[in-house]
């Protein structure tokens, strides 16, 4: 490669700004509410997601840029742009964004809810008169015991306000005479429902007709019982995001459990880095608002409707509207474990894949059960870095040490928004009598890893189970997922030695399957991408498939642009950020990118090489990010059984067919669904959803065929 092509493959002009590209992302999940192929309680779920997904794109990446711009930090990004100069690009993106959220809100969604028998009642002025007494009394009994209105005088300072709470303000003077405007506030309670049922109307051709209204209405009806001795002259709400991403600085903290919960309390009182309020607000509450709160005319966003329209995904939860909502997916079971046999006799068989949500993640949890309480389990080892509120496999752990078993189990307590739930658990696994790590300094422990060490006629054998998800119970009916359950003794004898490297500086010389990050894995990726530039250089045959969350990494980037221009066929299923940019001649025209934006939210990794006929498939936690391969504990595992790569290659290939969810990165920077013409409409999560049906259905036929004579031999481990 010339000085030239390097200088090309490296040019900042030739990549794209991750935080652009992620509201592109968040975009294209705004665009699924639009879509009027989406059952309509969907849209509203869409609609709600993009709002999350841009408070926590404020609190966080916003909030990192302003800290550098405070720092008068000037690198560069990716992209060739300072901190100030990509909050400039952000500030008319995001304002776009928003914009876009209330026409879909205003102009589609609340009428097509109209036209569906349902009314969200915008204007407590609105009420029909029995509404108004409903109201009335559903506010004196369940809203204002709860309430605390705080005054602003001399005396009493401007209230704190805490992060993503939803406020009302508003000016009120005495009612004894013409005095001064006086500032004051509520905030609305998070303990209660946001969505309020109202009693139901009838309509015209006597159509019964579904109304909620939302509780700062209510208040907002009520607010002069909360200032009596005031009249209320204006009131609006507002809400404020604050920067929530605190840094650590883990070589000073003697207690690193300590610190983060110090840390923790000050999220709720960081910058202000936006300020939302309702659209045509009394100019002089708003003034009030932004000295106080101290925020700048770009940070500011006057709303044209309800704030915070995550509320929809309340209004989805409503009982009644099943006919409004896709059809509810169960996980199905795992074809290679339906039979009579324990789980660990079932390892011993064969690698098991498991493709969650499609197949159940049940036997995730069974597998750290079954170890709890089998005699013959020595030891269980677990990496968690995001668990469910009430997670079975937590019971299953303490269980375990309470059993006598070894337990040690490493809780990432820097799991950005989960550090006070992971606290939490890792106090409890202490006292069950686990050893609880608390991950390794300077760097996040995001591998998904398991090993139970088990004791055998034929001496010690070790089970392994490796994921690409958490062991999150909750969000595996909701996340694409892949794992493997092996007990092939090469990635035992790993697995051991990744744990003895988590609790203690033990670091084997030599590894024989798993590949870790921050250790090689980047350079593992890179020689790969290499090796198949080599190839289609060499005219052998050459190809590169991987599917991701993101993908940053300037490094991985350039060797893939290198790889294009030798002729190699990459096809990427990346469903957020992206810097890479696609289809550019002499560059990446053989790079084809989409975006699946589905009813699962896509999180599986997966990497196919080609290798000039000898393939090999790797699943694992990692991104091509940077912090993911140099500043994150990784693993990446090999899928060996020719079986199973045959299952995880027809996976890719559904993907990569999708017509339907599937959006398409073209050469100008935007995404757009493929045109599908004369082509069948091929939905790839659909699709996953039916194979999995079909391959439960076929092996419970197997069993009931076989079962009188308890012979049962899976067809995946068939011959």
């Amino acid at each position: 490669m010339g000085e030239t092509d390097r200088m090309r493959f490296t040019d900042p002009g030739n990549y794209v700004n991750r935080e652009l590209s992620w509201l592109e992302f968040d975009g294209r999940v705004l665009g699924e509410a639009l879509d009027p192929m989406t059952p309509l309680f969907d849209r509203l779920k869409f609609l709600s997601i993009s709002a999350s997904n841009l408070d926590e794109f404020f609190m966080v990446r916003v909030a990192s840029l302003k800290d550098m711009v405070h720092a008068r930090y000037t690198k560069l990004d990716i992209a060739g742009l300072t901190p100030e100069e990509q909050l400039s690009k952000i500030n008319v993106k995001t304002h776009e964004l928003v914009k876009k959220q209330y026409d879909t809100y205003n102009k589609v969604l609340l009428p097509a809810l109209e036209e569906n028998g349902i009314h969200v009642v915008l204007r407590h002025e609105e009420l029909t008169q029995e509404q108004k007494e409903f109201a009335d009394r559903y506010f004196k009994d369940e809203v204002y015991p709860v309430l605390t209105p705080m005054a602003v005088d001399s005396s009493r300072p401007f209230p704190l306000v805490r992060n993503k709470s939803l406020n009302l303000a508003a000016l009120l003077r005495k009612k004894s005479g013409d005095g001064e405007l006086e500032f004051a506030m509520v905030q609305v309670p998070s303990v209660l429902p946001r969505v309020v049922v109202l009693p139901m109307t009838v309509g015209e051709h006597a159509r019964e007709i579904h109304q909620v209204i939302l509780l700062e209405e209510i208040i907002e009806r009520n607010m002069q019982q909360l200032f009596l001795n005031y009249d209320i002259v204006t009131s609006h709400p507002f809400r404020i995001m604050r920067n929530a991403d605190f840094s650590l600085d883990e070589e000073e903290s003697v207690d690193l459990l300590e610190e983060i919960e110090k840390q923790l309390r000050r999220r709720q009182w960081g910058e202000v880095i936006r300020l939302e309020i309702e659209e045509h607000a009394d100019k002089r509450l708003l003034e009030i608002l932004k000295e106080e709160l101290e925020v700048n005319e770009e940070d500011l966003f006057e709303i044209p409707g309800a704030l915070d329209l995550t509320f929809f995904m309340k209004v989805y939860a409503l009982d009644g509207f099943e006919h409004l909502k896709a059809p509810n997916y169960t996980p199905q079971p795992v074809p290679a474990l339906m039979n009579g046999d324990d789980i660990f006799t079932n390892i011993r068989k064969g690698d098991i894949l498991l493709l969650h949500p499609y197949e159940t993640f049940d036997p995730v949890v069974n597998f750290v059960r079954t170890a709890a309480k089998d005699p013959d389990v020595l030891a269980i080892k677990q990496t968690l870095y995001r668990v469910s509120g009430n997670s079975p496999i937590i019971a299953a752990l303490a269980e375990a040490a309470e059993n006598g078993k070894q337990v040690s189990v490493l809780v990432e307590l820097k799991a950005r928004f989960d550090e006070e739930n992971n606290i939490l658990w890792a106090k409890m696994l202490e006292k069950a009598g686990c050893h609880v790590i608390y991950g390794l300094m300077g760097l996040k422990t995001h591998s998904k890893i398991t090993l139970v060490v088990r004791r055998e006629e034929e001496g010690i054998r070790r089970y392994v189970h490796l994921g690409t998800g958490n062991y999150n119970d909750s969000t595996a009916k909701l996340y694409t997922d892949c794992g493997i359950m092996t007990c092939h003794p090469m990635i035992g004898e790993d697995a051991t030695a990744v744990f003895n490297m988590l609790s203690g500086y033990s670091e084997p010389l030599n590894w024989n399957m798993l590949s870790l990050a921050p250790l090689w894995l980047r350079n593992k990726f890179l020689r790969m991408i290499e090796r198949e530039t080599r190839h289609a250089r060499a005219g052998k045959h050459a190809s590169i498939i991987a599917k991701m969350n993101s993908l940053c990494d300037k490094d991985i980037i350039a060797a893939l642009y290198e790889a294009s221009s030798a002729g190699v066929e990459i096809r990427l299923v990346v469903r957020g950020i992206c810097c890479l940019k696609a289809g550019i001649p002499g560059l990446s025209e053989h790079i084809e990118v989409r975006s699946i934006i589905g009813e699962f939210l896509e999180h599986a990794r997966i990497f196919i090489f080609e290798n000039n006929g000898s393939e090999e498939i790797y699943m694992g936690s990692a991104d091509w990010m940077p912090r993911n391969l140099d500043k994150r504990v990784e693993i990446l595992f090999p899928v060996v059984r020719r079986e199973l790569k045959e299952r995880i290659r027809h996976y890719m290939e559904l993907e990569l067919e999708d017509n339907l969810k599937a959006h398409i990165l073209k050469p100008d920077g935007t995404y757009q669904k493929p045109e599908r013409g004369e082509e069948r409409p091929v939905g790839s999560q659909a699709a996953l959803c039916e194979l999995a049906v079909a391959a439960a259905r076929a092996e419970r036929k197997k069993w009931e065929r076989d079962g009188s004579s308890r012979v049962f031999i899976p067809a995946e481990h068939s011959s």
